[in-house]
């Protein structure tokens, strides 16, 4: 199986203000940078449409050649898209939908989280900024927080990550720190209940098999 390299964000924009559980954003587009817009467009296209295709084929089992080729695409257009999205940040800094509107706002955020660790860990500092000063969603930086952890060898705090069983096929909601406390934490980042992100979620279940967990990935992450 392929890693896990899909993250579909489903967004609902307005034409003046987009709100989200923990931020308001207010939206002109007059103040916007438009020599960035066409650019930041078509990255939030690609980054997407190829994905799209890539949940298709692999949930109509398609065969194998093509979901590889679906995934080579992937990689070549993340690798492309970062580049662009380096030397944007590095000009203007994080823009927030403020500064380019919320998809274009968003592929920055996309091409970030769809990157290589040390990418990641590179920016998320300035995603942190960004969030604190309300120029992207507090969820955003959840999903990155959790991904590095994942990445790291850590526990990740709001559950957004999970990982494939490479013998059984069978996904896990990657290891967390205190369970018990997870919705708490997801609420204050503008994450919906866990019991709506993962179907049949039970988290004294999820406890139980906790330390079988933690076991399949050590043993599938050795090398």
């Amino acid at each position: 199986m392929k890693p896990a390299i899909i993250f579909l964000i489903c967004f609902f924009i307005f034409r003046i203000a987009v709100h989200s559980q923990v931020h308001t954003f207010t939206i002109d587009e007059s103040k916007f940078k438009t020599e960035l817009l066409p650019a930041l467009d078509t990255l939030y296209k690609e980054d997407q449409s190829n994905r799209l295709k890539y949940v298709e084929l692999t949930t109509n089992k398609a065969p194998k050649k093509a979901i590889d080729s679906i995934y080579a695409i992937i990689k070549q257009k993340d690798a492309a898209n970062l580049i662009k999205v380096t030397k944007i940040l590095s000009q203007y800094g994080w823009l927030g939908p403020q500064d380019v509107g919320m998809d274009r706002s968003q592929a920055l955020f996309l091409v970030i989280q769809h990157a290589d660790l040390k990418t990641q860990q590179k920016y998320l500092p300035m995603i942190k900024k960004a969030e604190k000063e309300g120029k992207t969603f507090s969820s955003n930086l959840a999903i990155l927080q959790d991904r590095i952890a994942m990445r790291e060898g850590k526990k990740q705090l709001y559950g957004s990550q999970r990982f494939q069983d490479k013998t059984t096929g069978i996904r896990y909601i990657y290891p967390m720190i205190d369970p018990d406390k997870l919705d708490q934490r997801r609420k204050l980042m503008g994450l919906q209940p866990m019991k709506e992100y993962e179907t049949g979620w039970d988290v004294n279940e999820y406890k139980k098999k906790l330390p079988e967990i933690e076991k399949i990935f050590k043993e599938q992450h050795k090398h």
